[in-house]
Order: C-alpha cells, then sequence, then structure tokens
C-alpha cells in the first residue's frame, strides 16, 4: 500500500446540556488526567502510551510507513456546554493547521461525538463540516468516537468514516485509534457505502456497562457482523444528558455492498430494541445503601463500592456533592475510602496545615460561578491531615492507562474512619493510582465511595465484593426520563 501523509488533530468533550459548569478555554489547555492543548510536533509526545485513540492511530500509522501531520489536540473534562469562545478558538486552530498544510492524503481527528457548544448543538457534526469544506469532498477524512457519541446525521455525511469505541469501561481507546487507521487504508480510493439506523429509546449511563449483560453480547456480536464487505460496524449507546435532536443510541456502519451493509446493521438494531427491557435502571437511595452496608459487611480486601453516580464528574458532575459522605460519617461507617472530592480550597488548607495536623474544615460543595447543587453543603468537622500530594502521577488501571495526572494539590483527609481524597482539579474516580498517590490502598478499607458511573469497575472491578449504584444528589441525573427535554427528536422512555 502506498505511504499516505496523514493530519491528525482532536477536539474532545462529552456534553452534559443540564449540567451548571461550562467548559472555558481554560479548561482545555489545562492538562489533568490527559494533556492540555499541544499543538504541532509536541503532540506525538503527549499522548505517546496513553490509552487515547489518537495514540492508537499514530503507532498504526507509523507501524504502515505512513506520514504524521500533526495538527492541534485537545480535551476538557465533561461538563456543561461549551463557551462560544472556546469552540471558536480550538475549531480555529484546526483549521488553521490544515490550511498551513500540502499534499494530504488524508485528515484524521479524534473527537467525542457528543459535544455541545452555546451556540451550536452538534458540535462535532459542525467541526467535520467545516474541515469538509476546507479539505474538499475527495480527501478522506475519518474519525474516532466515544461510546457515548450521540451520532448526528451531518456527521455521518461530512465524514468518510467513523470509528468508535467498543468497551465502556472504556478500555480500547488506544484500539479504537488502530481500527480508525485500519478503516483508513480500506477506504482510501475505493468505493464506500453506510448505514445508520436509531433505536427510539435512551439508554441510561449505568446500563451501558459492557462487561454485563446486554451490552457484553451484543458487542461480540457487532464484532461477528464485519466482513470483507460490512468491514465497520459501530454500536454508540449514546450519552442521554444531552437535550439535542439527535441524542441517544445508533448503530451504523460502512462496507462495499449496500444491502449487505444494511442487513448487518438491521440485525444489531433489532438485537438491541429486543434488549429494551434489560436496560432498566437499578439505583438505590442513600438510605438503602446504609442499610446494606450494616446489613452485611464486607470481606476483608473486598470492600463493597457505591457509585456516586449523580456527581460523576466523567458525566458532567461537579466531583463535590457532599449527601452520601455525610451519611457514612453521621452512622460512623467504618473504613471508608472517598473520593475523588474536586475542592482546592480545602487542598490548600491541608497543605498549608502539614501531615499530621488536626484543622477545622469545610470540605465539598465547591461549586465555583455555577450556582452549585440544590442542598449541597460543605462538611464542617475536624479533620487529620494524613497525606499530601502534588496530584502528578501515572495511572496505572486499564482505562487510564499511562495517563499523566496533573490534578493539582491533594490531601488526604480524615474524620473518625471516613478517609476522604480531596484534590484541586476535578477528574473521574477511575484509577486505585489517585488513592495510592497518597499512601491509601483500596483493597485494604471496607467501603469505597467512588465520583464514576461505570468506569472505576475497570480497575476497582476485580476487588469489589459488591457494587451500588447510589442516586445521591448531583447534576448527572441517572434516569435520563427524569430530564426536561425540549429537543430531541426520539422517544425518551
Amino acid at each position: 500500500m502506498t505511504a499516505m501523509r496523514i493530519a491528525v488533530g482532536g477536539f474532545q468533550h462529552e456534553t452534559n446540556t443540564f449540567a451548571p459548569q461550562p467548559a472555558t478555554l481554560a479548561d482545555f489547555i489545562a492538562p489533568d488526567a490527559w494533556p492540555g492543548l499541544t499543538r504541532g510536533p509536541e503532540l506525538l509526545d503527549a499522548v505517546r502510551g496513553i490509552n487515547l485513540p489518537a495514540a492508537g492511530f499514530i503507532d498504526e500509522a507509523h507501524a504502515g510507513g505512513h506520514t504524521i501531520v500533526p495538527l492541534t489536540w485537545c480535551s476538557a473534562t465533561p461538563s456543561g456546554r461549551v463557551t462560544r469562545e472556546a469552540y471558536e478558538h480550538v475549531a480555529q486552530l484546526l483549521i488553521d493547521d490544515l490550511r498551513a498544510q500540502r499534499h494530504l492524503d488524508a485528515v484524521y481527528l479524534d473527537l467525542h461525538g457528543a459535544m455541545v457548544a452555546e451556540h451550536i448543538d452538534d458540535g462535532d457534526g459542525e467541526l467535520l463540516r467545516r474541515i469538509r469544506s476546507l479539505v474538499g469532498p475527495e480527501l478522506p477524512v475519518i474519525a474516532s468516537l466515544d461510546f457515548h457519541a450521540n451520532v448526528s446525521e451531518q456527521m455521518l455525511e461530512q465524514a468518510s468514516a467513523l470509528v468508535a469505541y467498543r468497551t465502556y469501561p472504556h478500555v480500547d481507546m488506544a484500539a479504537t485509534g488502530e481500527r480508525a487507521m485500519r478503516c483508513l487504508a480500506r477506504i482510501r480510493g475505493n468505493a464506500v457505502v453506510r448505514s445508520m439506523r436509531q433505536p427510539p429509546f435512551l439508554i441510561p449511563l449505568t446500563s451501558q456497562c459492557t462487561l454485563i449483560e446486554p451490552l457484553a453480547s451484543i458487542f461480540e456480536e457487532v464484532a461477528r457482523e464485519e466482513n470483507p464487505s460490512a468491514y465497520s460496524l459501530n454500536f454508540t449507546p449514546g450519552f442521554p444528558a444531552a437535550d439535542v435532536a439527535e441524542c441517544g443510541p445508533s448503530i451504523f456502519g460502512y462496507g462495499s455492498e449496500p444491502a449487505r451493509l444494511a442487513d448487518a446493521v438491521e440485525r444489531i438494531t433489532e438485537r438491541v430494541i429486543q434488549c429494551e427491557h434489560e436496560f432498566a435502571l437499578e439505583v438505590f437511595s442513600i438510605d438503602d445503601v446504609l442499610r446494606e452496608v450494616s446489613r452485611a459487611p464486607a470481606p476483608r480486601g473486598r470492600p463493597l463500592i457505591l457509585a456516586d453516580t449523580q456527581d460523576n464528574p466523567g458525566g458532567g458532575g461537579t466531583a463535590s456533592t457532599t449527601s452520601l459522605l455525610k451519611a457514612l460519617i453521621e452512622r460512623r461507617v467504618s473504613r471508608v475510602l472517598a473520593g475523588v472530592i474536586c475542592d482546592p480550597q480545602a487542598a490548600g488548607r491541608a497543605h498549608e496545615a502539614g501531615i499530621g495536623a488536626t484543622i477545622e474544615l469545610e470540605v465539598g460543595a465547591f461549586f465555583g460561578d455555577s450556582g452549585g447543587v440544590a442542598g449541597e453543603t460543605p462538611i464542617r468537622d475536624r479533620f487529620t491531615v494524613a497525606a499530601l500530594g502534588d496530584g502528578r502521577f501515572v495511572a496505572t488501571g486499564p482505562f487510564y492507562l499511562g495517563s499523566r495526572m496533573e490534578l493539582g494539590p491533594m490531601a488526604l483527609l480524615r474524620t473518625g474512619d471516613v478517609f476522604i481524597v480531596v484534590a484541586s482539579r476535578k477528574q473521574q474516580a477511575a484509577d486505585q493510582a489517585m488513592f495510592r498517590h497518597l499512601g491509601a490502598e483500596p483493597a485494604e478499607f471496607s467501603v469505597l465511595a467512588l465520583k464514576s458511573s461505570v468506569h472505576f469497575r475497570a480497575d476497582f472491578g476485580p476487588i469489589a465484593s459488591r457494587v451500588l449504584v447510589v442516586e445521591a444528589p448531583g447534576p448527572n441525573t441517572a434516569d435520563p426520563s427524569k430530564l426536561p427535554f425540549t429537543k430531541i427528536r426520539r422517544p425518551h422512555r
């Protein structure tokens, strides 16, 4: 195969349109679990070795003898809408970078697929439209998408192909980048047909886990349906906390034979529709959780995990609500490890006091200018500073693997028998390294209260005795039927 010269860039954001905090330009510039805004040759080093689609694509391209032309890459933690300033600034960087290039054979973009800006509902589709307008109708433009993408007709029309993750927790992000490169090699110079179906319901995030049924079997079927004529098949369960027209699951694919491709997409769609009742949401109230904790203590080395899903920063939560933690403290539940709470002020106070100090402190309910979450107030107590860290460490779990974390000053605070990990930047609690950075070994605790929905299962699942999804306050509403949609086109039962 003839070597290609491929432009590579990325602009990732998962937007919860019901969340209070917007994604600003500063959020895209600053590093967190992933690199901050990077432009030009530095992009290659920034993503290297990390479980990211761009990293996988670049490695696969280099292995095939292709040349990479780095553009701009950035991401921001899921939140409310991307500000107009941030969207237009990053989009223009990508356009300027592309305009400066000559003799490209293809463009690859590392996108999310559920980005919503203040002024544009289909952020990814609009970006693809602008890039297509610049490079013309013939140049292959391929993009990788997150598992939770809300795939739009515009995205499908403007891209030559879209390739999505197949796992949640997303342990296959780099592998998806590799698949995108292989897909690009297949579509280059060939006539390509596409097909898409969209089931008429929404799937709750906590029901989208591919480690359990029904999605474990459905994705096995997606892989089986791929063949020489239907060479890229995808199922994105969607990101349900987005009030946009095309919110929801999609099954789509690319191939060389229209009828065979359409049949494959139809078979997968029918299987998903048949499983609708299996996606039913199962959550526990805080009172339910307290009863479960008291009824069946976790065996040593196998903690009970409480997934504080509605304040999951990976779904637009603040990582700062306190209702679940307050209940655990008030009931004097033993050997609790909780996190990661985003509260830069509390972390700063702990660093000023030093390890071993006991101080009066307010922890949590740090919402900045967002207006906060109704009824949520800080935990006011005397805390002992058990450990301190600079927030710089390398993630070791399957999801964040290789990520060079930048969470700012961190602290391990203790009140009674409850230990709380506090960071200066919000990040989903999906990697045990976040706790080990402060000397806390998760398996040594009886209860883990994690600000996460599903990603924690990749690293914490093997040590868990049970997992309970908790319906505590937060902006990442677990049940889509409770969201006040105004724009969605399909039923949201």
